[in-house]
């Protein structure tokens, strides 16, 4: 190694210089003073904790993307935070238990990735987010979005916004009244994050279902576009169960509030969109500016995360990337 090449850093390593420094840090204290001025209180999880709470209920999914070392304390297993959502969910369960009916949570820290989470990012980010805890209710989904768009147009981002909405209950409840197995599950759960159409054909007819099964997971893929097909889904989806019946009227709850408080808002209705599906339980919401592809914020709901902690309560929220 050259001496040149000692003071590289890692790949998709990166940091702020002192113009970018002081624009991130005026940007930080007018977010704080925005979430609060909401009733978000705020809090400061710490950078490492025990690996067994971090992968705890959404930290699950988070295993690849966690650095993990030895506490020379104690010699148990530690993380560095790769998302500090599940941090947040362990404090409304132990710390702030019992303190309110609804809880209102907003953070903002450094967290760190093994890998990119997409091209050209950053595995350093300085996640910034918000959570209502014990408000089950489309209400305070729609609050939280709110709370998104509006710390988004903060940051000077508020033109040719796009809000992309799905429900995994929907895809849930499908499978759960087709009786497919995990693997199958999960199988046909990947075909349809990359609405592979053949692929998910292929799938179905292998696992011979009912027609009227077969016919719903299929359309799935194609259930996308304006608030319209909310109208068209409930036709194609009428044989389901009543749980998704449920789910497809909380999404038109949830388009009609849309429609009321932000109406200039462009919002996409995606049937098959099922990021964070094994641990988010309802509404699943990302922002997105035209021509990108890539997500500025994202949320969802996760009820199941209070059981996870010992303390039952539902959950929602977003995040997104200060830097």
């Amino acid at each position: 190694m050259t001496l040149n090449e000692r003071w590289l850093l890692p790949e998709g390593i990166d940091e702020l210089m002192p113009e970018q420094a002081a624009q991130l840090e005026q940007l930080r204290r007018q977010l704080i003073d925005r979430m609060q001025s909401w009733g978000y209180q705020l809090v400061f999880p710490p950078l490492v904790e025990y690996l067994d709470s971090l992968l705890t209920g959404t930290g699950k999914t988070l295993d690849l993307q966690t650095f993990k070392l030895t506490d020379q304390l104690s010699g148990r297993l530690m993380g560095i935070r790769a998302d500090i959502t599940p941090q947040v969910a362990r404090i409304a369960a132990h710390k702030l238990r019992g303190q309110d009916d609804v809880l209102r949570l907003c953070y903002i820290g450094n967290i760190l990735h093994t890998l990119p989470q997409g091209q050209g990012t950053s595995r350093n980010p300085i996640q910034m987010g918000a959570e209502i805890y014990g408000h089950a209710g489309t209400e305070s989904d729609m609050e939280i979005v709110q709370l998104m768009f509006d710390a988004l147009a903060l940051s000077g981002i508020e033109a040719d916004l796009l809000l992309d909405l799905g429900h995994v209950g929907i895809y849930r409840g499908l499978a759960r009244q087709a009786n497919l197995t995990a693997e199958q599950e999960q199988a046909l759960f990947t075909a349809l994050q990359r609405k592979a159409l053949p692929e998910i054909e292929t799938l179905l007819t292998d696992y011979q279902l009912s027609a009227d099964c077969h016919a719903m997971l299929l359309a799935l893929a194609e259930l996308n576009g304006s608030t319209a097909i909310l109208q068209k889904a409930k036709t194609v989806l009428a044989p389901a169960s009543d749980d998704v019946q449920q789910a497809l009227n909380a999404l038109q709850t949830m388009v009609n509030l849309l429609e009321q408080r932000l109406p200039h808002l462009a919002i996409n209705i995606d049937l098959a969109e099922l990021r964070g599906y094994h641990y988010h339980t309802g509404v699943v919401f990302s922002a997105y500016q035209a021509g990108s592809s890539q997500a500025i914020a994202m949320g969802g709901r996760y009820d199941d995360i209070g059981k996870d902690f010992g303390h039952a309560q539902p959950a929602t929220g977003f995040s997104l990337d200060l830097k």
